[in-house]
C-alpha cells in the first residue's frame, strides 16, 4: 500500500509541480512516449544482456513483493517456534531417532501437518530437517553446526537478492541512457537548423524530456522498487537466522524452552511475540 502511495506522490508533486509553476504538459506528453521506448527499451535490453535467464524470472517475480512486503506475519513466526519447540521436545525425551520418522517424511507427520504455512515453505523444511538429520547423525558440536547453517544462510541471502540486485543496477543506467536520448533528440534537432526559433525550442524541450524521464526512472520509481526488495528479503531473512539460533541453542544443551526463547529474541521487534504469548501457543499445539 505505501510503495502505491509513494509512486503516485512522486509522480503527482513532479508533474503536479512542473504544471503549477506554468510548464507546458503538451510537449512532455508529446515526447514521451519516444523517450520512454528509447530509455525503457534500451534499460530492459541492457537487463537481458546483463543477467541469466533465473535472475530475470526472480527480478520479475519480484515486481510484486515490493507492493506486498515481507510474506512472514506475527502468526508465521508463532507458528515456527511451536514447531521447532514440539520437535526440539520429542528429541530431547525420545532421542533424536524419534524424530527420523517425521523429517523424513515431513508431509505426511502430523508434527509439520499442524502448521500448513510453514509446511508450505519448502526452504524453511529443508533447513529444519537437513540440520536435524545431522543431529542424529552425531553432530555435536555447536559451533560446526552453526558455520554450517551460516554458510547456507549466506548462500540462499545470496541467491534470492540477485534479482533486487539486477534491478539496482538497471536503476544506475537510467539516467545514462536518458542521456543517450536527449543526444539524439539534439542530433534531431540540429538536423532542423534552418526552422524558425518557436520549433527549435520544441524539439529542443522534447530532447530534454530524455534526461527528465532518465533520472526520474532512476531515483524515483526503479531506485526505490530495488531498495524496498532488498528490504522485503532482509526481513524475511529473519525467519530463517530463528531455525539456526534455535537448533544451536539446543545442540549447547538448553532445554527446548530454553532455546525457543533464544529463537523468539530473533523475530523483528514489530512482529515479535511476547514470552506469555508464544508460551500460551505452544501449550494449546497437540503433541507429537
Amino acid at each position: 500500500m505505501f510503495a502505491i502511495i509513494g509512486l503516485l506522490l512522486v509522480l503527482f508533486c513532479v508533474f503536479g509541480g512542473y504544471i503549477i509553476a506554468g510548464g507546458k504538459i503538451g510537449i512532455i506528453l508529446k515526447a514521451l512516449p519516444f523517450e520512454f521506448l528509447i530509455i525503457g527499451g534500451s534499460a530492459a535490453g541492457s537487463f537481458l544482456v546483463g543477467n541469466s535467464g533465473s535472475v530475470i524470472s526472480h527480478a520479475i517475480k519480484d515486481f510484486g513483493r515490493v507492493f506486498s512486503g515481507p510474506k512472514y506475519k506475527r502468526e508465521d513466526y508463532i507458528d515456527l517456534l511451536c514447531l521447532i519447540f514440539t520437535i526440539l521436545k520429542l528429541a530431547r525425551s525420545k532421542g533424536t531417532l524419534a524424530v527420523e520418522p517425521h523429517i523424513e517424511k515431513p508431509d505426511e507427520s502430523n508434527i509439520f501437518m499442524a502448521y500448513p504455512k510453514v509446511l508450505a515453505n519448502k526452504y524453511a523444511i529443508l533447513l529444519i530437517c537437513d540440520h536435524m538429520r545431522m543431529l542424529s547423525m552425531g553432530v555435536e558440536d555447536a559451533h560446526q553446526l552453526e558455520e554450517i547453517f551460516n554458510k547456507e544462510l549466506e548462500k540462499h541471502h545470496h541467491e534470492v537478492m540477485r534479482g533486487s540486485s539486477a534491478l539496482s543496477t538497471t536503476a544506475d543506467a537510467c539516467p545514462a541512457l536518458g542521456i543517450v536520448a536527449a543526444v539524439m533528440g539534439v542530433i534531431k534537432t540540429m538536423s532542423s537548423i534552418d526552422q524558425p526559433p518557436i520549433i527549435l525550442g520544441g524539439l529542443i524541450g522534447s530532447a530534454l524530456v530524455g534526461t527528465f524521464l532518465g533520472v526520474l526512472l532512476s531515483y524515483g520509481i526503479l531506485g526505490p522498487m530495488a531498495g524496498r526488495l532488498k528490504q522485503v528479503y532482509e526481513d524475511e531473512f529473519k525467519f530463517y537466522e530463528i531455525i539456526r539460533d534455535t537448533f544451536v541453542a539446543h545442540l549447547q544443551g538448553n532445554a527446548p524452552q530454553i532455546s525457543t526463547e533464544i529463537g523468539r529474541k530473533s523475530v523483528p521487534s514489530e512482529l515479535q511475540p511476547t514470552f506469555y504469548e508464544l508460551e500460551e501457543a505452544i501449550a494449546s499445539k497437540p503433541a507429537a
